[in-house]
């Protein structure tokens, strides 16, 4: 009988045992949820070493960041085509020569300028002697020398020369020869073939020779030269569909480079109306005003598009956001018991050193910029 009693309490000892340690162990488990829920404390060192700043809603003016490359102008930039057919026989102009809309750049040994030459000089020849010829047949007429209808042909066949002549100068002016080389022909028919000319048919700069010596070139379609004025450049930015709806033709636009310290100024001049099927980004012209011609074409730019409407919200500095091992972005929000725990933010636009936070945080709540990086390593001693 005792010895069934002793087995009888030692079950319940047995058994009180076991309950007590389950008991010990929720209670360390529900210990250190509390304590990751209130998340951790910094030492005064620690917290000398980072800086905390307050969330409030800000008046700001978001803009769209992305990357461009820069182009010629293109309604101030042109390629100079040849005129006419022939092999090349002087260059005028280097790359880097200034110049203005007529400019010569280089000359040609053409055979049809040639016959141009001839064919304007048969005509201004043909011309002279209907003229002369009509204005006798005049004074005949006046003496009843001749008839009125002789008269009257005369004055056609002068007419119909004069229309020749101006014709072959029209010719003239489009294969490049000008004025003054039109007139010394006219003054004097003796004198020797003038050169085909290329010239630009607008002021810039020469920003490319594409011909050289003794280069065969064929009428209207050889490139000779490229002429841009580089005062001005556009940049050609990719903006994907998240933020296309905010930008508008006008906008005022800042276009960054390390050619430069400071910022060049631009205008978004045209919004395509094409989505780039493999990049699904849209193309956006800015026209950008070219300081000291740093800008050169094919550079890589960065760009920031203001928007016109001003945007009310939470803005918090760039050294404030942290990336979790899923990429996600977070803060570290002190609590009232001094604190810092970890907050998953949603961010929105990137307003210069800043982004806005459009989810995760409210007005008034603390968070930690500089240093977050050593709080985050401080989380995991």
């Amino acid at each position: 009988m005792r010895n069934k009693l002793f087995a009888a309490l030692a079950v319940v000892a047995g058994i009180t045992a076991c309950s007590g340690k389950d008991s010990s162990s929720t209670s360390t488990k529900d210990s250190a949820l509390a304590a990751a829920s209130s998340g951790f404390a910094l030492t005064a060192a620690q917290r000398a070493r980072i800086h905390i700043i307050t969330v409030a809603n800000t008046l700001f003016q978001p803009s769209v960041d992305v990357t461009g490359t820069v182009a010629f102008n293109g309604d101030r930039s042109t390629q100079v085509l040849s005129p006419v057919s022939g092999p090349v026989a002087s260059l005028l102009a280097q790359v880097g020569t200034r110049v203005a809309p007529g400019t010569p750049l280089a000359t040609v040994s053409s055979p049809d300028f040639a016959n141009a030459i001839a064919a304007y000089r048969k005509a201004e020849s043909a011309h002279r002697n209907l003229q002369r010829i009509a204005d006798q047949d005049v004074q005949l007429f006046k003496t009843d020398a001749i008839a009125r209808r002789d008269v009257e042909q005369a004055q056609t066949d002068a007419s119909a020369a004069a229309a020749d002549r101006d014709a072959a100068i029209q010719q003239l002016r489009s294969l490049g020869v000008d004025s003054r080389a039109i007139e010394q022909v006219r003054a004097n028919p003796a004198v020797q073939t003038i050169p085909a000319v290329i010239r630009s048919p607008i002021s810039g700069t020469v920003v490319e020779r594409l011909i050289t010596p003794g280069q065969l070139l064929t009428a209207g379609s050889t490139p000779a030269f490229t002429v841009a004025d580089l005062s001005t450049v556009w940049v050609m930015a990719n903006v994907f569909e998240g933020d296309l709806a905010t930008v508008h033709h006008g906008q005022l636009a800042t276009v960054s480079s390390t050619v430069s310290p400071a910022p060049f100024s631009g205008t978004v001049d045209y919004v395509s109306a094409l989505v780039d099927p493999s990049s699904r980004a849209t193309a956006v012209r800015l026209l950008v005003r070219n300081r000291d011609d740093l800008l050169k074409r094919d550079m890589y730019v960065r760009v920031s598009i203001k928007s016109n409407v001003n945007r009310n919200g939470i803005l918090i500095p760039s050294s404030a956001v942290q990336r979790d091992d899923e990429n996600l972005p977070f803060v570290f929000v002190e609590t009232p018991n001094g604190t810092f725990g970890r907050r998953h933010v949603t961010l929105g636009a990137h307003v210069g050193d800043n982004y806005e936070v459009l989810s995760g945080l409210t007005p008034g709540e603390k968070i930690v910029t500089d240093g977050a990086l050593f709080v985050q390593f401080a989380e995991t001693q």
